[in-house]
Parts: C-alpha cells; structure tokens; sequence
C-alpha cells in the first residue's frame, strides 16, 4: 500500500514524500539477502579450500591447547564475520550511501530521518539493531504487519530510530554552462548564513514535491533574501533556477 506523508520543516514549507510501500521494501530486502548469502556462500567455499590446502595429521603436530585456543579465535571471528554481513550490511550501506542499500537503491527508495533530513550513523544503528530482534519474531512477520498497521508504513526499526522510508524524488539540476566555472572561482555565497545555505540546497533536493504555485512562491521568497546577499545577483536566471544552480555548485 502507498502512502504520502507531509513534512514540515523548521521554516514552515511543507514537502510531500510518498512513503515506500510494503512491497517495494521486501523486494529490497529480498535483493539485499540475495547478495549477503552469494557473500556467505563465496565466504564458506574460500574457507574449504584453505582447509583442504592445509597440512594434517602427522605432517602438522599442534598442541593441544594450541588447538583450542586457535579454534576459539577462528569462532569468533566466524560469529563477527556472519553478524557484519547480515547486520552491519544493511548499517554500513545506510549510513554511507544516502540511507539506501543496493536493494533499495536498485528499487528506487531510501531511509530518511523524520523531517526528511538524511539518515546519520546512529539512526542506522538503532533500527539495524532492532532488526536482530524483528529477525527473531518469525523472520519479518512482525514487522510485516506492524508495517501495514502503522499509517507511516514504519516497521519497529523506524519507530525505534525516528526513520522513514520514501521513494526516492530525482530532480535535473540547472548548470548553465557559462557560469558554472565562474561560480566555482568567485566566493558567490560567502556572506550567507549556514541555516539559508541549507535551505537552498533543501528546496533544490525537494521542489519536485511541491506544488508548482507553492513552489514559485517559495522560490521567489528564499530568492529575494538570498539575491542580495550574493557577490553577483544573476538577473538572468529565474529564482527557481538560481537557486538550483546554486545549490548543484557554489554550495555542492
């Protein structure tokens, strides 16, 4: 089932995002364990191949406790091996790759946080830990149905994290070309404040969702604070394109 959620961000715009549907997930996470267990399975061969080169019986004499110990070490490292691929798999990817997996990415969705900001290295851990747990109850029935029952399509990872997954909203950026070069050489954006650099590169990563009066508006506005502020006003380019173009260069 899809779903659309409202977002308000701290300067009172609202973006709309289609939340990721039950479907969509599984399929991702269908891919992503289809990966990790032709990983497993390269993993266990590479291993049975050392062990048959290595020498036995008389022609290798170890002690005893030598034994145990080394038996030990191998285990463990066996149990931390087997826990980075099928946990710290899908922790790594989020955090490093714009909340996605391959799965996800090959599916068109991503993990965001709540408000739509990107997903950092905590919240990829919480809700990859609790997946040890949803693994547990019956390998994802639990989280099946209290996805279908929550009206955000979160499963108790997202509820534990403060996580969202949405469809990913692609959008061209502007670059005209003749200024491109000059945006990177000048100090265009130098006197604008963290919260406005933010901002612009907000509304260029979301406009698609906006409707397009609201999002004219809102251009003109974040525009008409933002022009004055520059060390060349770009006159040329509408507000909608000017803030684009900034967003895909002078604050890349």
């Amino acid at each position: 089932m899809e779903r659309t959620l409202d977002v308000a961000t701290g300067e009172s715009v609202a973006f709309r995002y289609e939340l990721a549907g039950l479907g969509s997930r599984f399929y991702a996470l269908f891919i992503d364990l289809a990966i990790q267990i032709a990983v497993l399975l390269v993993g266990i061969l590479l291993l049975a191949w050392i062990g048959s080169s290595l020498p036995t019986g008389k022609a290798a004499p170890v002690d005893a406790t030598a034994a145990k110990i080394g038996s030990a070490i191998v285990t463990a490292l066996l149990v931390f091996a087997a826990f980075m691929l099928f946990f710290g798999y899908f922790i790594i990817f989020e955090w490093r790759w714009g909340g996605r997996t391959p799965g996800k990415r090959l599916l068109g969705i991503r993990v965001v946080r709540d408000g739509g900001f990107p997903l950092d290295f905590t919240s990829a851990v919480v809700r990859n830990v609790v997946r040890i747990v949803e693994t547990a109850l019956g390998f994802y029935l639990v989280s099946a149905i209290v996805t279908l029952l929550s009206p955000e399509n979160r499963r108790l990872g997202d509820m534990a994290a403060g996580t969202l997954v949405v469809r990913d909203q692609r959008y061209e950026r502007a670059r005209p070309v003749a200024l491109v070069e000059a945006a990177q050489e000048d100090p265009l954006v130098r006197d604008l404040s963290e919260p406005e650099r933010d901002l612009v590169r907000r509304f260029a990563a979301r406009r698609e969702s906006l409707r397009p009066k609201a999002r004219a508006a809102l251009a003109r506005s974040i525009a008409g604070n933002i022009r004055p502020k520059l060390t060349a006003s770009y006159e040329h380019l509408s507000d909608e394109d000017l803030l684009v173009f900034l967003a895909g260069t002078a604050l890349a």
